[in-house]
């Protein structure tokens, strides 16, 4: 019976999960996946929830969020893949020497997709000594609709993922003020599943993780254009070259880890954020919402990387 294997939302960051698919990662390692997207982010964890997902990727924050939720929750996370922030600040104008003080009496438009964006964002600024509060903030349009606000000077400065960020880039329309991914290890994106999956199917599991561990190393060992033509087919309506651009500054910002263990530096990052945003109380304890042991388990085994 094969991993239903979810993602979250369509996002370039995920890369290394969807080259894993691309190249046949998992059916090298011998375990049958079918690949499924959830109908919205909120609605992530409800498969796995309802049994009808298996194991789901995206960020611990949605484990933290549904274990807070959910008393009953039993999700955790596994193998950490995205081990920093992929989102920018892209400003209208050119900023060297950037610092978040510059935000304040800026127009700035945030992400309203998924949460985690801004709860970070705010507290590096909680962090730098700022009241995010007091930010001229625009809120609840998509990054799409705030990449055009930001060509026709409607805001100063966006919050955006790629391939948002490099087609701001190249038609000149903004310039990077801040990389998130520049913060340090921010645990953003690991496989998750329900402990009794984890351990009802322990061995399919080992092998998903086997299977990202060899995908990893060969996008370590290859660059933006080989990684965007591996993965072409799942971003029809991104220029290949543009692609391979987004790719290589995610490469360049140390965005994928190593390996896959989740280490918890990263994790009780996030947690803060989680916290000073007021999204979680208290956030799930690392020790309870992370299980590192398969990755532990891979990290000895050091399978070589995927060849194509």
């Amino acid at each position: 019976m094969a991993i239903v294997l979810q993602e979250t939302l369509r996002a370039v960051f995920y890369a290394p999960f969807y080259a894993a698919l691309a190249l046949d990662a998992y059916g090298q390692e011998g375990v049958e996946v079918r690949f499924v997207s959830s109908p919205t982010p909120a609605q992530a964890a409800r498969g796995l929830a309802d049994g009808t997902v298996d194991v789901g990727w995206g960020g611990p924050m949605r484990v933290m969020y549904t274990n807070e939720q959910d008393p009953r929750c039993d999700l955790v996370c596994f193998c950490e893949v995205v081990t920093r922030d992929p989102f920018f600040l892209i400003g209208r104008t050119e900023r060297p020497g950037f610092k978040l003080a510059d935000l304040m009496g800026k127009r700035l438009a945030t992400v309203s997709e998924v949460p985690t964006p801004w709860l970070c964002l705010q507290e590096d600024m909680r962090r730098a000594g700022l009241d995010p509060a007091k930010l001229d903030r625009v809120t609840g349009q998509s990054m799409a609709s705030n990449a055009g606000a930001l060509r026709r000077g409607e805001v100063d400065v966006v919050q955006l993922f790629q391939p948002f960020a490099e087609e701001l880039l190249e038609a000149r329309a903004g310039h990077i003020w801040y990389a998130a991914a520049q913060r340090g290890p921010t645990s953003y994106t690991t496989l998750y599943a329900r402990r009794a999956l984890l351990a009802e199917r322990r061995d399919e599991c080992e092998r998903m993780v086997r299977a990202i561990q060899r995908t990893l190393k060969w996008v370590h060992a290859s660059d933006g254009a080989q990684l965007a033509a591996a993965i072409a087919g799942y971003f029809p309506d991104v220029p290949q070259p543009r692609l391979a651009k987004a790719l290589d500054r995610y490469k360049a910002l140390g965005l994928w880890g190593r390996d896959t263990r989740l280490p918890r530096s990263g994790y009780e990052r996030l947690r803060a954020g989680l916290v000073s945003g007021g999204l979680v109380a208290k956030g799930t304890p690392y020790e309870m919402a992370v299980d590192n042991t398969l990755a532990e388990l891979v990290a000895r085994q050091d399978p070589p990387a995927l060849k194509r």
